[in-house]
Protein backbone atom coordinates (compact mmCIF):
# COMPACT_ATOMS: atom_id res chain seq x y z
CA UNK A 1 0.00 0.00 0.00
CA UNK A 2 1.43 3.38 -1.01
CA UNK A 3 1.66 5.87 1.86
CA UNK A 4 0.15 9.32 1.59
CA UNK A 5 2.80 11.86 2.58
CA UNK A 6 2.33 14.92 4.80
CA UNK A 7 4.78 17.23 6.51
CA UNK A 8 2.97 16.73 9.82
CA UNK A 9 0.33 14.41 11.27
CA UNK A 10 -1.66 15.46 14.33
CA UNK A 11 -3.65 12.78 16.16
CA UNK A 12 -6.55 14.35 18.05
CA UNK A 13 -8.43 17.65 17.97
CA UNK A 14 -8.29 18.55 21.65
CA UNK A 15 -7.08 21.94 22.81
CA UNK A 16 -3.53 21.70 21.42
CA UNK A 17 -4.25 20.02 18.08
CA UNK A 18 -6.31 22.52 16.06
CA UNK A 19 -4.16 25.52 16.93
CA UNK A 20 -1.00 23.59 16.06
CA UNK A 21 -2.57 22.51 12.76
CA UNK A 22 -3.46 26.10 11.91
CA UNK A 23 0.00 27.37 12.80
CA UNK A 24 1.82 24.70 10.79
CA UNK A 25 -0.54 25.05 7.83
CA UNK A 26 -0.08 28.82 7.80
CA UNK A 27 3.69 28.22 7.61
CA UNK A 28 3.14 26.22 4.42
CA UNK A 29 3.31 22.75 5.92
CA UNK A 30 1.01 20.03 4.60
CA UNK A 31 -0.90 18.86 7.68
CA UNK A 32 -3.21 15.90 8.35
CA UNK A 33 -5.27 16.06 11.53
CA UNK A 34 -7.13 12.95 12.73
CA UNK A 35 -10.21 12.76 14.95
CA UNK A 36 -11.97 9.52 15.91
CA UNK A 37 -14.80 11.13 17.88
CA UNK A 38 -16.10 14.61 18.59
CA UNK A 39 -14.07 17.59 17.47
CA UNK A 40 -12.67 19.74 20.27
CA UNK A 41 -11.73 17.04 22.74
CA UNK A 42 -12.65 16.94 26.42
CA UNK A 43 -12.89 20.68 27.06
CA UNK A 44 -15.47 21.33 24.37
CA UNK A 45 -17.56 18.18 24.73
CA UNK A 46 -17.39 16.74 28.25
CA UNK A 47 -15.16 19.09 30.24
CA UNK A 48 -14.80 22.82 30.75
CA UNK A 49 -17.46 24.24 28.44
CA UNK A 50 -20.38 21.92 29.31
CA UNK A 51 -19.61 21.74 33.03
CA UNK A 52 -19.15 25.49 33.46
CA UNK A 53 -22.35 26.06 31.49
CA UNK A 54 -24.17 23.73 33.88
CA UNK A 55 -22.55 25.45 36.86
CA UNK A 56 -23.83 28.80 35.57
CA UNK A 57 -27.38 27.40 35.56
CA UNK A 58 -26.92 26.01 39.07
CA UNK A 59 -25.56 29.36 40.30
CA UNK A 60 -28.58 31.16 38.83
CA UNK A 61 -30.91 28.77 40.64
CA UNK A 62 -29.02 29.33 43.89
CA UNK A 63 -29.15 33.12 43.49
CA UNK A 64 -32.90 32.99 42.88
CA UNK A 65 -33.42 30.99 46.07
CA UNK A 66 -31.45 33.63 47.99
CA UNK A 67 -33.66 36.44 46.70
CA UNK A 68 -34.90 37.45 50.14
CA UNK A 69 -31.31 38.30 51.16
CA UNK A 70 -31.16 40.84 48.34
CA UNK A 71 -34.57 42.38 48.81
CA UNK A 72 -36.82 40.45 46.42
CA UNK A 73 -38.98 37.37 46.48
CA UNK A 74 -39.57 34.60 43.94
CA UNK A 75 -43.17 33.48 43.85
CA UNK A 76 -43.28 29.83 44.80
CA UNK A 77 -40.41 27.34 44.66
CA UNK A 78 -37.65 27.65 42.08
CA UNK A 79 -38.31 24.70 39.80
CA UNK A 80 -35.45 23.21 37.79
CA UNK A 81 -36.21 21.78 34.36
CA UNK A 82 -33.13 19.68 33.65
CA UNK A 83 -34.17 19.09 30.07
CA UNK A 84 -34.01 22.84 29.46
CA UNK A 85 -30.79 23.12 31.44
CA UNK A 86 -29.27 20.37 29.32
CA UNK A 87 -30.56 21.95 26.11
CA UNK A 88 -28.78 25.20 26.98
CA UNK A 89 -25.60 23.26 27.68
CA UNK A 90 -25.93 21.28 24.46
CA UNK A 91 -26.35 24.46 22.42
CA UNK A 92 -23.28 26.17 23.89
CA UNK A 93 -21.08 23.08 23.75
CA UNK A 94 -22.37 22.22 20.28
CA UNK A 95 -21.44 25.63 18.89
CA UNK A 96 -17.88 25.14 20.11
CA UNK A 97 -17.69 21.61 18.71
CA UNK A 98 -19.04 22.73 15.34
CA UNK A 99 -16.76 25.76 15.31
CA UNK A 100 -13.62 23.65 15.78
CA UNK A 101 -14.58 21.29 12.97
CA UNK A 102 -15.52 24.08 10.54
CA UNK A 103 -12.31 25.95 11.34
CA UNK A 104 -10.15 22.91 10.62
CA UNK A 105 -11.98 21.95 7.44
CA UNK A 106 -11.56 25.49 6.18
CA UNK A 107 -7.80 25.66 6.68
CA UNK A 108 -5.59 25.76 3.62
CA UNK A 109 -2.91 23.01 3.63
CA UNK A 110 -4.87 21.03 6.25
CA UNK A 111 -6.56 17.68 5.59
CA UNK A 112 -9.13 16.55 8.18
CA UNK A 113 -9.58 12.79 8.50
CA UNK A 114 -12.31 11.23 10.67
CA UNK A 115 -11.06 7.95 12.10
CA UNK A 116 -8.87 6.16 14.62
CA UNK A 117 -5.18 6.66 13.98
CA UNK A 118 -2.67 3.99 14.98
CA UNK A 119 1.07 3.90 14.52
CA UNK A 120 2.50 1.39 12.07
CA UNK A 121 6.04 2.72 12.58
CA UNK A 122 7.77 5.82 13.88
CA UNK A 123 6.88 7.66 10.68
CA UNK A 124 3.60 6.08 9.58
CA UNK A 125 0.06 6.15 10.92
CA UNK A 126 -2.80 4.00 9.66
CA UNK A 127 -6.33 5.41 9.62
CA UNK A 128 -9.37 3.92 7.82
CA UNK A 129 -7.04 1.39 6.12
CA UNK A 130 -5.00 4.26 4.65
CA UNK A 131 -1.31 4.72 5.43
CA UNK A 132 -0.18 8.26 6.23
CA UNK A 133 3.47 9.21 6.41
CA UNK A 134 5.18 12.24 7.97
CA UNK A 135 8.52 13.26 9.41
CA UNK A 136 6.75 14.98 12.30
CA UNK A 137 3.90 13.41 14.27
CA UNK A 138 2.08 15.07 17.17
CA UNK A 139 0.04 12.99 19.62
CA UNK A 140 -2.85 14.91 21.19
CA UNK A 141 -5.28 12.21 22.27
CA UNK A 142 -6.31 13.47 25.72
CA UNK A 143 -7.65 11.36 28.55
CA UNK A 144 -10.80 9.92 30.06
CA UNK A 145 -12.31 9.07 33.43
CA UNK A 146 -10.64 6.27 35.36
CA UNK A 147 -12.91 3.36 36.30
CA UNK A 148 -11.60 1.89 39.56
CA UNK A 149 -11.74 -1.83 40.28
CA UNK A 150 -14.20 -1.48 43.18
CA UNK A 151 -16.08 -4.65 44.09
CA UNK A 152 -19.45 -4.57 42.34
CA UNK A 153 -18.43 -1.84 39.91
CA UNK A 154 -19.84 -3.71 36.92
CA UNK A 155 -23.02 -4.77 38.70
CA UNK A 156 -24.49 -1.28 38.91
CA UNK A 157 -25.04 1.60 36.49
CA UNK A 158 -22.63 4.46 37.12
CA UNK A 159 -21.86 7.85 35.68
CA UNK A 160 -18.57 9.55 34.82
CA UNK A 161 -17.92 13.18 33.94
CA UNK A 162 -18.60 12.33 30.28
CA UNK A 163 -22.03 10.79 30.86
CA UNK A 164 -22.94 13.16 33.69
CA UNK A 165 -23.08 16.16 31.36
CA UNK A 166 -25.80 14.36 29.37
CA UNK A 167 -28.09 13.71 32.33
CA UNK A 168 -31.49 15.34 31.79
CA UNK A 169 -33.02 14.66 35.20
CA UNK A 170 -32.30 15.57 38.81
CA UNK A 171 -31.21 12.45 40.74
CA UNK A 172 -33.01 11.99 44.02
CA UNK A 173 -29.75 11.17 45.78
CA UNK A 174 -26.45 11.48 43.94
CA UNK A 175 -23.50 9.69 45.53
CA UNK A 176 -20.17 10.95 44.23
CA UNK A 177 -17.11 8.78 44.74
CA UNK A 178 -14.11 11.13 44.74
CA UNK A 179 -13.54 14.39 46.60
CA UNK A 180 -11.40 16.08 43.97
CA UNK A 181 -12.15 18.98 41.66
CA UNK A 182 -14.58 17.18 39.34
CA UNK A 183 -16.50 15.60 42.20
CA UNK A 184 -16.88 18.83 44.13
CA UNK A 185 -18.06 20.83 41.13
CA UNK A 186 -20.72 18.27 40.21
CA UNK A 187 -21.67 17.85 43.86
CA UNK A 188 -22.46 21.50 44.47
CA UNK A 189 -24.07 21.82 41.04
CA UNK A 190 -26.53 18.98 41.61
CA UNK A 191 -27.23 19.98 45.19
CA UNK A 192 -28.36 23.34 43.80
CA UNK A 193 -30.44 21.60 41.14
CA UNK A 194 -32.23 19.79 43.97
CA UNK A 195 -30.48 16.46 44.55
CA UNK A 196 -29.46 15.12 47.91
CA UNK A 197 -25.69 14.73 47.52
CA UNK A 198 -23.12 12.64 49.37
CA UNK A 199 -19.43 12.91 48.49
CA UNK A 200 -17.31 9.90 49.41
CA UNK A 201 -13.55 10.45 49.61
CA UNK A 202 -10.94 7.79 50.38
CA UNK A 203 -8.47 10.30 51.80
CA UNK A 204 -8.60 12.18 55.11
CA UNK A 205 -9.79 15.42 53.43
CA UNK A 206 -11.18 16.84 50.22
CA UNK A 207 -8.90 18.15 47.42
CA UNK A 208 -5.85 16.65 49.06
CA UNK A 209 -3.27 18.55 47.03
CA UNK A 210 -4.36 21.81 48.67
CA UNK A 211 -3.34 23.12 52.08
CA UNK A 212 -5.46 21.82 54.93
CA UNK A 213 -7.09 25.18 55.62
CA UNK A 214 -8.26 25.36 51.99
CA UNK A 215 -9.67 21.82 52.14
CA UNK A 216 -11.42 22.55 55.43
CA UNK A 217 -12.93 25.81 54.18
CA UNK A 218 -14.25 24.21 50.98
CA UNK A 219 -15.76 21.37 52.99
CA UNK A 220 -17.57 23.81 55.29
CA UNK A 221 -18.92 25.73 52.30
CA UNK A 222 -20.33 22.53 50.79
CA UNK A 223 -21.74 21.28 54.08
CA UNK A 224 -23.56 24.59 54.62
CA UNK A 225 -25.46 23.82 51.43
CA UNK A 226 -26.50 20.43 52.80
CA UNK A 227 -23.93 18.21 51.08
CA UNK A 228 -22.89 15.19 53.12
CA UNK A 229 -19.15 14.45 53.21
CA UNK A 230 -17.72 11.02 54.04
CA UNK A 231 -13.94 10.95 54.45
CA UNK A 232 -11.48 8.10 55.05
CA UNK A 233 -13.60 5.73 52.96
CA UNK A 234 -10.98 3.01 52.65
CA UNK A 235 -13.08 0.07 51.47
CA UNK A 236 -15.49 1.23 48.78
CA UNK A 237 -17.80 -1.24 47.04
CA UNK A 238 -21.06 -0.94 45.12
CA UNK A 239 -24.18 -3.08 45.19
CA UNK A 240 -27.54 -2.84 43.46
CA UNK A 241 -30.53 -2.16 45.71
CA UNK A 242 -34.26 -2.14 45.02
CA UNK A 243 -34.27 1.59 45.69
CA UNK A 244 -31.07 2.34 43.79
CA UNK A 245 -27.42 1.74 44.60
CA UNK A 246 -25.68 0.98 47.85
CA UNK A 247 -22.16 2.33 48.30
CA UNK A 248 -20.19 0.68 51.09
CA UNK A 249 -17.72 3.19 52.50
CA UNK A 250 -16.45 1.52 55.70
CA UNK A 251 -15.64 4.89 57.22
CA UNK A 252 -14.52 5.24 60.82
CA UNK A 253 -17.41 7.65 61.50
CA UNK A 254 -20.97 7.34 60.26
CA UNK A 255 -23.03 4.49 58.79
CA UNK A 256 -20.99 1.94 56.80
CA UNK A 257 -23.16 2.33 53.70
CA UNK A 258 -24.67 5.20 51.73
CA UNK A 259 -27.80 4.45 49.68
CA UNK A 260 -28.25 6.56 46.57
CA UNK A 261 -30.23 6.58 43.34
CA UNK A 262 -27.27 7.50 41.11
CA UNK A 263 -23.51 7.16 41.44
CA UNK A 264 -20.88 9.40 39.84
CA UNK A 265 -17.30 8.12 39.70
CA UNK A 266 -14.81 10.98 39.94
CA UNK A 267 -11.62 9.27 41.03
CA UNK A 268 -9.14 10.53 38.47
CA UNK A 269 -8.22 10.42 34.80
CA UNK A 270 -6.21 8.11 32.55
CA UNK A 271 -4.62 8.86 29.16
CA UNK A 272 -6.09 7.61 25.87
CA UNK A 273 -2.85 5.95 24.83
CA UNK A 274 -3.65 2.23 25.00
CA UNK A 275 -4.90 1.82 21.44
CA UNK A 276 -2.41 3.98 19.50
CA UNK A 277 0.12 1.29 18.68
CA UNK A 278 2.84 3.28 20.45
CA UNK A 279 4.96 0.15 20.80
CA UNK A 280 5.24 -0.06 16.99
CA UNK A 281 6.65 3.46 16.95
CA UNK A 282 8.92 2.79 19.92
CA UNK A 283 7.32 5.59 21.97
CA UNK A 284 7.86 5.16 25.70
CA UNK A 285 5.12 5.48 28.31
CA UNK A 286 5.23 5.43 32.09
CA UNK A 287 3.49 2.91 34.36
CA UNK A 288 0.20 4.82 34.15
CA UNK A 289 0.24 4.99 30.36
CA UNK A 290 1.29 8.62 30.03
CA UNK A 291 3.68 9.34 27.17
CA UNK A 292 7.11 10.29 28.46
CA UNK A 293 8.27 13.66 27.12
CA UNK A 294 11.19 15.99 27.71
CA UNK A 295 11.08 19.67 28.66
CA UNK A 296 10.12 20.60 25.10
CA UNK A 297 7.45 17.87 24.84
CA UNK A 298 9.44 15.59 22.55
CA UNK A 299 9.11 11.85 23.11
CA UNK A 300 12.03 9.45 23.16
CA UNK A 301 11.53 9.01 19.38
CA UNK A 302 12.89 11.91 17.28
CA UNK A 303 10.13 13.56 15.29
CA UNK A 304 7.29 12.58 17.64
CA UNK A 305 5.80 14.93 20.23
CA UNK A 306 3.01 14.45 22.78
CA UNK A 307 0.77 17.34 23.82
CA UNK A 308 -2.09 17.77 26.25
CA UNK A 309 -3.44 15.41 28.89
CA UNK A 310 -1.79 12.32 27.41
CA UNK A 311 1.72 13.45 28.38
CA UNK A 312 1.13 13.74 32.13
CA UNK A 313 2.61 17.23 32.26
CA UNK A 314 -0.68 18.95 32.98
CA UNK A 315 -4.36 18.07 33.17
CA UNK A 316 -6.00 21.30 32.11
CA UNK A 317 -7.13 23.02 28.94
CA UNK A 318 -4.68 25.85 29.59
CA UNK A 319 -1.73 23.49 29.99
CA UNK A 320 -2.67 21.75 26.74
CA UNK A 321 -2.85 25.08 24.90
CA UNK A 322 0.48 26.08 26.39
CA UNK A 323 1.91 22.78 25.12
CA UNK A 324 0.89 23.88 21.62
CA UNK A 325 2.55 27.26 22.10
CA UNK A 326 5.79 25.67 23.30
CA UNK A 327 5.98 23.20 20.41
CA UNK A 328 4.98 25.71 17.72
CA UNK A 329 7.37 28.42 18.85
CA UNK A 330 10.25 25.99 19.16
CA UNK A 331 9.64 24.53 15.69
CA UNK A 332 8.75 27.67 13.75
CA UNK A 333 10.53 30.44 15.61
CA UNK A 334 13.65 28.57 16.73
CA UNK A 335 12.64 29.45 20.27
CA UNK A 336 13.69 27.57 23.40
CA UNK A 337 10.46 27.43 25.36
CA UNK A 338 10.20 24.79 28.08
CA UNK A 339 7.49 23.17 30.15
CA UNK A 340 9.52 23.82 33.29
CA UNK A 341 9.22 27.57 32.72
CA UNK A 342 5.50 27.63 33.40
CA UNK A 343 3.98 28.20 36.80
CA UNK A 344 1.32 25.82 38.04
CA UNK A 345 -2.08 27.49 38.09
CA UNK A 346 -5.67 26.32 38.02
CA UNK A 347 -9.10 26.94 39.52
CA UNK A 348 -11.78 24.96 41.30
CA UNK A 349 -15.16 26.16 40.05
CA UNK A 350 -17.22 25.68 43.14
CA UNK A 351 -19.06 28.76 44.40
CA UNK A 352 -17.11 30.60 45.59
CA UNK A 353 -14.28 29.52 43.31
CA UNK A 354 -10.72 28.73 44.32
CA UNK A 355 -7.96 30.33 42.26
CA UNK A 356 -4.51 28.82 42.73
CA UNK A 357 -1.04 29.64 41.48
CA UNK A 358 2.46 28.55 42.42
CA UNK A 359 3.33 26.70 45.62
CA UNK A 360 1.12 25.72 48.53
CA UNK A 361 2.21 26.65 52.05
CA UNK A 362 3.12 23.00 52.61
CA UNK A 363 5.39 23.06 49.54
CA UNK A 364 7.01 26.29 50.68
CA UNK A 365 7.75 24.80 54.10
CA UNK A 366 9.12 21.64 52.52
CA UNK A 367 11.49 23.72 50.37
CA UNK A 368 13.18 25.02 53.51
CA UNK A 369 13.35 28.60 52.27
CA UNK A 370 12.63 31.59 54.45
CA UNK A 371 9.22 32.90 53.53
CA UNK A 372 6.61 35.45 54.47
CA UNK A 373 2.89 34.73 54.35
CA UNK A 374 -0.50 36.26 54.98
CA UNK A 375 -4.09 35.06 55.20
CA UNK A 376 -6.92 37.57 54.90
CA UNK A 377 -10.62 36.74 55.25
CA UNK A 378 -13.02 37.58 52.43
CA UNK A 379 -15.41 38.82 55.11
CA UNK A 380 -13.24 41.96 55.28
CA UNK A 381 -13.29 42.56 51.51
CA UNK A 382 -15.78 45.28 50.60
CA UNK A 383 -16.71 43.83 47.21
CA UNK A 384 -17.49 40.46 48.81
CA UNK A 385 -19.64 42.11 51.47
CA UNK A 386 -21.57 44.06 48.86
CA UNK A 387 -22.27 40.90 46.88
CA UNK A 388 -23.23 38.91 49.97
CA UNK A 389 -20.47 36.40 49.23
CA UNK A 390 -18.09 36.55 52.16
CA UNK A 391 -16.94 32.92 52.39
CA UNK A 392 -13.26 32.12 51.98
CA UNK A 393 -9.97 33.96 52.19
CA UNK A 394 -6.95 35.32 50.34
CA UNK A 395 -3.65 33.60 51.10
CA UNK A 396 -0.26 34.61 49.66
CA UNK A 397 3.33 33.54 50.33
CA UNK A 398 6.53 35.28 49.22
CA UNK A 399 10.26 34.57 49.36
CA UNK A 400 11.72 36.52 52.27
CA UNK A 401 14.97 37.25 50.40
CA UNK A 402 13.96 37.89 46.78
CA UNK A 403 10.49 39.23 47.70
CA UNK A 404 9.08 37.28 44.76
CA UNK A 405 5.64 35.73 45.14
CA UNK A 406 5.83 31.98 45.69
CA UNK A 407 2.18 31.06 45.65
CA UNK A 408 -1.36 32.10 46.34
CA UNK A 409 -4.79 30.67 47.04
CA UNK A 410 -7.83 32.90 46.65
CA UNK A 411 -10.97 31.15 47.82
CA UNK A 412 -13.75 33.63 47.34
CA UNK A 413 -15.82 35.60 44.90
CA UNK A 414 -13.78 36.31 41.77
CA UNK A 415 -10.87 34.23 43.05
CA UNK A 416 -10.34 32.52 39.69
CA UNK A 417 -9.80 35.92 38.04
CA UNK A 418 -8.04 37.84 40.82
CA UNK A 419 -5.32 35.22 41.28
CA UNK A 420 -4.04 35.98 37.79
CA UNK A 421 -2.92 39.43 38.92
CA UNK A 422 -0.40 37.64 41.12
CA UNK A 423 0.41 35.05 38.46
CA UNK A 424 1.51 37.69 35.96
CA UNK A 425 3.79 39.30 38.53
CA UNK A 426 5.27 35.87 39.25
CA UNK A 427 6.06 35.37 35.55
CA UNK A 428 7.71 38.78 35.48
CA UNK A 429 9.82 37.69 38.49
CA UNK A 430 8.97 41.03 40.03
CA UNK A 431 8.84 41.59 43.80
CA UNK A 432 5.49 41.56 45.56
CA UNK A 433 5.91 45.27 46.23
CA UNK A 434 4.89 45.92 42.60
CA UNK A 435 1.39 44.74 43.53
CA UNK A 436 1.50 46.26 47.00
CA UNK A 437 2.16 49.73 45.54
CA UNK A 438 -0.23 49.43 42.60
CA UNK A 439 -3.52 51.35 42.47
CA UNK A 440 -6.44 49.08 41.65
CA UNK A 441 -10.03 49.86 40.73
CA UNK A 442 -12.60 50.31 43.51
CA UNK A 443 -14.75 48.42 44.32
CA UNK A 444 -13.11 45.13 43.39
CA UNK A 445 -11.57 42.15 45.12
CA UNK A 446 -8.22 42.87 43.45
CA UNK A 447 -7.98 46.26 45.17
CA UNK A 448 -7.45 44.44 48.46
CA UNK A 449 -4.25 42.73 47.28
CA UNK A 450 -2.05 45.69 48.35
CA UNK A 451 -3.72 45.66 51.77
CA UNK A 452 -3.25 41.92 52.10
CA UNK A 453 0.42 42.10 51.10
CA UNK A 454 1.08 44.84 53.64
CA UNK A 455 0.34 42.27 56.37
CA UNK A 456 2.99 39.68 55.52
CA UNK A 457 4.60 37.89 58.44
CA UNK A 458 7.14 35.06 58.70
CA UNK A 459 5.66 31.73 57.62
CA UNK A 460 5.81 29.40 60.59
Amino acid sequence: MVARHFDAIIIGTGQAGPSLAARLAAAGRAVAILERGKFGGTCVNTGCIPTKTLIASADAVHAARRGAEYGFDVNGDVRVDMKRVKARKDAISGRSNKGVEEWLRGLKNCTVIAGQGRFASARTVVVNDEVLEADQIFINVGGRASIPAFPGIHDVPFLTNSSMVDVDFVPEHLVIVGGGYIGLEFGQMYRRFGSAVTIVEMGPRLIGREDEDVSDAVQKILELEGIQIRLNAKCISLEKRDSGIGVSVACVDGPPEVSGTSVLLAVGRIPNTGDLGLERAGVATDQRGYIVVDDQLQTNVPGIWALGDCNGRGAFTHTAYNDYEIVADNLLNADHRRVSDRIQTYALYTDPPLGRCGMTDAEVRKSGRAALAVKYPMSKVGRAIEKGETEGFIKISVDAETKQILGAAILGTGGDEVVQVLLDVMYAKAPYTVVERAMHIHPTVAEFLPTVLSKLEPLL
